[in-house]
């Protein structure tokens, strides 16, 4: 039995599969969180949160990172941990130097720093050669502006330190760029209390479709599990409408996208002890790294993979966080892919109606998720804002898509906000 630290979640679906994974794998774990509430409010009414499965539950400020170090030594010391891990991205730079003050499996603290700031990605990356958009980097509105007109419209703008497609916006002009400074200005602090980096990416649009690369490191090994492809919606945002798990593409445009995903993680130095999500977008001059992610995917994506080859992505990233060899056997499960729609709220209101109908009952759907009546919603402008999701199976091949926007298109025939 070992003994993990986790470093606070997600309040989402990771926050349940990783203890679940813990649990299973016959380890525990103790959870480190700055406000244990945060969780508690997220568990259904008249469940424990698994979380609290915890052998410990210690508060601490893990927003202070060199208050937290000694804190750290001092239960290592106690406690025994054997590895450490998160499922937040707000804390993956915490985690990464965590387990190189303690000495536990882990990429170097840098490594992940440069993953997670999408600037750094960006440099990182275009040291190591890797082709990949025009941009810049500016804080003041004079730099900002200039950069925009040298890059183009119409063009990308992003937050650095942020994540769910939170305020990145596509602009078509410099009015629109001015708007989108201006929002990403007046949210200075993350939701978990982080102040952020006071400045923008400015990025060249890519055209072209979007997939992601699930990937597992281990011992100095990238290993490749596969591609999910992904729907985009909500412009100018751009919000996860859906997946589908294996994406519908030639071996060409599979194998292109790997070997890029492995070119990043490889530049990054994420080769051991990370399971990675590497978002790619397929343009007519070849594969260009969107952005790289440290941890499994979210999305419900971790699922899909499960559904269709068995692998548990979850177990997998307490194995590498240990140092262990995980398990990446593929099993026939009888399906040959899956996919998950998100039901993306098209107006603010109150949810007065959302039925689910016979959906439950379908054999090739998965999983059926809707949000309650009387949920307050806010029009969508990021991945933090769905109203639920359906996820469904095809036996046969890359027909889940196909059912799982059919199933969504029942359910929207039955939403009510007012």
């Amino acid at each position: 039995m070992a003994h993990l630290l986790v470093v606070e979640s997600w309040v989402g679906s990771m926050s349940r599969l990783l203890p679940r994974a813990i649990r299973e794998s016959g380890h525990e774990f103790t959870f480190l969180t700055r406000d244990l509430h945060h969780y508690l409010r997220s568990a259904p009414e008249g469940t424990a949160h698994p979380l609290l499965a915890a052998r410990h539950v210690i508060t601490a400020d893990t927003n202070d990172t060199a208050a937290l170090l000694p804190l750290v030594e001092r239960l290592h010391a106690v406690l025994g941990f054997d590895g450490v891990v998160t499922s937040c991205d707000y804390y993956l730079p915490t985690v990464g130097r965590i387990a190189g003050h303690l000495g536990l499996t882990g990429p170097s603290p840098e490594a992940v720093e440069n993953a997670c700031r999408k600037d750094a990605t960006r440099r990182v990356l275009a040291d190591a050669g890797l082709p990949g958009p025009r941009f810049a980097v500016h804080q003041e509105w004079a730099g900002i502006a200039g950069a925009a007109r040298e890059i183009g419209y119409p063009l990308v703008v992003k937050p650095i330190d942020l994540c769910a497609g939170m305020y990145v916006r596509r602009v078509d002009d410099e009015a629109q760029l001015a708007a989108a400074v201006r929002a990403l200005a007046d949210f200075p602090v993350n939701a978990r209390g982080q102040r952020r980096a006071p400045v923008v990416l400015l990025e060249e649009m890519l055209n072209g479709p979007e997939v992601s690369v699930e990937a597992v490191s281990h011992a100095g090994a990238v290993h490749v599990v596969g591609v999910t492809d992904k729907s985009i919606g909500g412009a100018p945002a751009f919000i996860e409408t859906g997946h589908m798990f294996p994406a519908a593409l030639t071996a060409a445009g599979t194998e292109a996208a790997e070997q890029t995903a492995l070119a990043a993680l490889t530049a990054l130095g994420l080769t051991d002890g990370v399971v990675a999500h590497t978002e790619i977008k397929l343009t007519s001059d070849g594969p260009r790294v969107v952005e790289v992610n440290p941890r499994p995917a979210g999305n419900r994506i971790t699922e899909l993979i499960r559904h269709v080859t068995g692998i548990d992505l979850a177990a997998a990233f307490v194995d590498v966080a240990l140092g262990r060899a995980p398990d990446l056997r593929r099993t026939d499960t009888g399906l040959r892919s899956a996919a998950i729609g998100f039901l993306v709220p098209p107006t603010a209101g109150t949810l007065e109606s959302l039925e689910d109908g016979p959906l439950r009952d379908a054999p090739d759907v998965l999983e059926v998720q809707l949000s309650p009546p009387g949920k307050q919603v806010k029009a969508a402008g990021s991945n933090n804002e769905y109203l639920g999701h359906v996820m469904a199976g095809d036996p046969e091949g890359t027909g889940a898509r196909d059912r799982v926007e059919a199933l969504l298109a029942e359910v929207r025939s039955g939403l009510v906000i007012r």
